[in-house]
């Protein structure tokens, strides 16, 4: 159970920015600012089984406690060499602690031990998008889709990496397909998480925007109008468009579209 004061401190976090989804095995891990390091846990005994030492280093991943998580999930790893699973999870811990160096050599060696594990390839996205070099992670993203096409968050994680490199009809053709795929990707409560570290509150008000059409699009008038307001508050200069956009033709029907406008949210100052 995640603490009271870890979620408010992410739901701050999703008000300003949203950040890159790093992958695990079932469940998606949202990356998040690292908190103070928690009361370190009991070494791992020595005869424990494979499966005992990754079961506990599920959990101590789950708690934050990255370090632990590490040591656990190497001393199973001794015990079944070459195991993928163990490598991405490693891999994962290090790219939570910021580690980049380290979390890239981990998902290449699970890769080299399965050239098929699609959630490696999207975590070695992040690594490249955590360094900026959005080009190189939309590489991975590609390969990661082209193996599990399904996957909601990597379609997610594609659109972010577009949309910071300014090519916003490609974003918003993965964001469209990434809520197809979960209508509740973007939402704070989402197991997958969200992605895009969007910098600059007028890159924050066209996000917002973007999400906006989505969703109207999709039926998703409530949605869609919350990421309207929020656009607003960003500032986003071209709203005026929302009445001419077919995408909000349906909206622009519903009579809380018509409240919105006419409350003309301020924008909230940095």
């Amino acid at each position: 159970m995640l603490s009271r004061n870890y979620l408010v401190a992410l739901c701050l976090l999703l008000a300003l920015f949203t950040l890159p989804v790093a992958a695990q095995n079932s469940d998606q891990l949202q990356v998040a600012q690292i908190g103070p390091p928690l009361q370190r846990a009991e070494p791992p005994a020595p005869d424990a089984s494979a499966e005992a030492l990754e079961e506990r280093g599920d959990q101590l991943q789950a708690e934050k406690n990255y370090l632990d998580a590490i040591d656990y999930h190497r001393a199973a790893l001794r015990k079944k060499p070459g195991s993928a699973s163990l490598l991405n999870k490693i891999g994962m811990s290090e790219l939570l602690l910021r580690r980049l160096r380290e979390a890239r050599k981990n998902f290449e060696q699970a890769l080299k031990a399965d050239s098929n594990y699609a959630n490696a390839y999207v975590n070695l996205g992040v690594v490249y998008y955590q360094d900026r070099n959005y080009s190189k992670s939309i590489k991975f993203y590609d390969k990661a889709i082209a193996l599990q096409p399904d996957a909601a968050v990597f379609y997610n994680n594609r659109g972010a990496a577009y949309f910071n490199k300014k090519q916003y009809d490609k974003a918003s053709l993965d964001y469209t397909k990434a809520i197809e795929l979960d209508p509740d990707i973007f939402e704070p409560s989402s197991r997958a998480g969200v992605q895009a570290s969007i910098p600059s509150p007028e890159d924050r008000a066209r996000y917002a925007y973007v999400l906006a059409k989505i969703y109207a699009k999709a039926g998703e008038n409530e949605r869609s109008l919350h990421y309207l307001r929020k656009a607003m508050e960003d500032g986003y200069k071209d709203i005026k468009n929302v009445y001419k956009d077919n995408e909000f033709s349906a909206l622009r029907k519903d009579p809380r579209f018509a409240e919105l406008m006419a409350a003309k949210p301020l924008a909230i100052p940095e």
